[in-house]
């Protein structure tokens, strides 16, 4: 496979890689390896079907379901990410980890491109050991204990959901699901830190009321996406997007509209973040 690097800092384009069919463990370790390394890398031209897809995720990971949403007939664990020509607001638009609310948050998210706009729908992706590694040792010393409070209910992302859970809801979360996370995540994996929470869901540090949270967390907010952390994912159809959902924001351009764009997504289960 030949690699090509988004950023400086985060995002690989991998070309020549056939993901229809089983990867070899060798393969497969070279891709975890390249994953953990860049955080964001996007396998470019694939032709597979639900059951192909399917298929590769469960090398890398362990499918959950999302929520909100019914996945596709069959296979649930396959979710529709689209916004149609008519809609004005995208699913996801704001900078956000995926479902933070959730105790144990997916450890990755993969998207695979279908249906694409002419130009435009871009996701860019941010570098959260970066964001960490920057911050003053003051800062990170008041951090260090911190745990902040994510809601899926925060209005920013609410709205971004109302047109997908009016056609495709599950009906079956009633009340806001809630997660308390450190504010400094150790990865797994790496062994390394990583700021650890996002606009979309966090709304107050644990112990903290909203209010006297506010600054701050806008403030962590504002630095966490930094363009130097950051790279640009221009998506071409049969892109399977894969990123580390622990230490990675990103957040989906919204400047097409007039037309429809589709992806897939698939969450792998992640763990207790720590």
């Amino acid at each position: 496979m030949r690699i090509e690097n988004l950023s400086p800092g985060i995002g690989s384009v991998v070309h020549d890689l056939d993901l229809s069919q089983p990867l070899s463990s060798e393969l497969v370790s070279e891709v975890k390896a390249l994953w953990l390394d860049r955080l964001i890398i996007v396998f470019r031209g694939q032709s597979i079907s639900s059951e192909q897809y399917l298929s590769f995720a469960k090398q890398i990971g362990t499918p959950g379901t999302y929520p909100f949403l019914k996945g596709l007939e069959g296979y649930p664990t396959i979710t529709p990410v689209l916004k149609k020509e008519t809609e004005k607001v995208n699913f996801g638009g704001v900078w956000h980890t995926d479902t933070t609310y959730q105790s144990a948050p997916p450890m990755a998210t993969m998207l695979y491109a279908l249906e694409l706009p002419p130009v435009g729908g871009d996701t860019l992706f941010s570098n959260q050991y970066a964001a960490f590694d920057t911050l003053s040792d003051g800062l990170k010393k008041s951090l260090k204990d911190l745990r902040v409070v994510c809601r899926s209910d925060k209005a920013a992302v609410s709205a971004t959901r109302e047109n997908r859970t009016s056609e495709t809801g599950q009906n079956i979360v009633k009340e806001a699901l809630i997660g308390i996370h450190p504010v400094i995540r150790t990865h797994p994996e790496t062994g390394e830190k990583c700021l650890f929470v996002n606009r979309a869901h966090a709304t107050a540090f644990e112990g903290w009321s909203e209010g006297e949270s506010s600054s701050l967390l806008s403030f962590l907010f504002d630095h966490q996406i930094k363009e130097e952390f950051q790279c640009r994912h221009r998506w071409e159809l049969g892109d399977l997007a894969l990123w580390d959902n622990r230490c990675t924001l990103h957040y989906p351009v919204n400047d097409y509209f007039g037309h429809r764009r589709l992806l897939h997504r698939i969450t792998l289960l992640g763990d207790k973040p720590y």
